[in-house]
């Protein structure tokens, strides 16, 4: 793909104009919640680049508020669905029920007909559930009966899960975890941000209510813009050499890490790892991808992907640590 300079410089003029409203959207989404700001930035990539989040922490880290907030500021429907060990397949994609009037079945959507789905603790639910929503996430479509249906788009799924209890939980499957782009581990927010969200709780006239800021359609428009957002073939070379080294660490002299992965990404770990990067860039207001980007969303995209050897849980070794070992080796263009 060869692009003069001057194109690229088009490019960039046209994504820098394009992008604005990002920061618009996190300004608003800034009245209501205080901090947070990477879990919001991890959202919006999730949203440009077509990938579904995993978030992560402990409850009361404004996980619900987040996505709610940003379906209100971009005027799409929400759905939240609480999942639970008695949830059934039907509960989420809806189902066929009879009409005695009309003397026929009809179709009873259920809440997955939503742009932004909040799939809460979606570890609670038993694994015929989970892989209903995974086909939803993966096909972005449904079927009831015999019908399939399209799902509206933006589709975005953000399932949250609670790292703490084990007890009565329905662990997600190595291979459905992959389905998701990201998966973010949210943290407490710091005193004066605590501080901040105490007083807009007990106070909450103070706080404005979010306003429509776009429309489904400009975030449509926005995915395309992301899609042509220019990546160099030596950006593709160190997104590949990543991922490699988590499947072959030898070759790039971690012959330490061999003992402690038991598989490496997949090829989906490289397309998403171009996407979420092209997707920051795009947010940082560029029409071109720099190695730093790579490396901001690296973590994200390859946590969920490395998967761990008894021997590295027997060291406390955790993927996080591999990454940086991985990052700190490969050569950055």
């Amino acid at each position: 793909m060869e692009n003069t300079s001057s194109d690229i410089r088009q490019l960039n003029e046209k994504i820098h104009q394009a992008s604005a409203f990002v920061d618009l959207l996190t300004m608003e989404l800034g009245k209501v919640i205080v901090g947070q700001r990477y879990m919001v930035e991890r959202l919006l990539i999730g949203l440009l680049a077509q990938g579904h989040v995993l978030l992560e922490g402990v409850p009361g880290l404004a996980k619900t508020l987040s996505i709610k907030s940003l379906s209100s500021a971009i005027n799409a429907k929400f759905s939240r669905i609480q999942f639970t060990p008695d949830l059934l397949p039907a509960d989420v994609i809806g189902t066929m029920i009879y009409n005695q009037q009309k003397n026929e079945f009809v179709v009873r959507r259920g809440p997955i007909f939503a742009n932004f789905i909040l799939a809460d603790e979606i570890n609670r639910a038993p694994a015929k559930v989970q892989s209903a929503l995974l086909e939803a996430m993966q096909e972005r479509q449904i079927t009831i009966g015999d019908t399939t249906f399209k799902l509206d788009e933006p589709f975005l799924v953000l399932a949250t899960q609670n790292p703490i209890e084990q007890e009565g939980t329905y662990t997600l499957p190595e291979a459905q975890v992959d389905r998701f782009m990201l998966k973010v581990v949210i943290g407490y927010p710091t005193k004066e941000e605590e501080k901040l969200i105490i007083r807009q709780n007990l106070n909450p006239e103070a706080s404005s209510p979010i306003r429509p800021i776009i429309q489904p359609s400009d975030i449509m428009e926005a995915r395309k813009l992301v899609r042509e957002v220019y990546m160099d073939e030596k950006i593709e070379k160190y997104i590949l050499d990543i991922v490699f080294a988590t499947r072959n660490p030898e070759e790039y002299k971690l012959n330490k890490l061999k003992p402690l992965i038991a598989y490496g990404g997949s090829p989906r770990a490289s397309i998403n790892l171009a996407w979420a990067a092209k997707a920051y860039a795009f947010m940082k207001r560029r029409g071109y991808v720099i190695p730093e980007d790579v490396r901001n969303v690296c973590f994200d995209v390859m946590r969920h992907r490395v998967g761990l050897t008894y021997e590295a849980e027997a060291e406390n070794v955790t993927s996080e640590n591999i990454l940086s070992e991985i990052l700190n080796a490969v050569e950055v263009p």
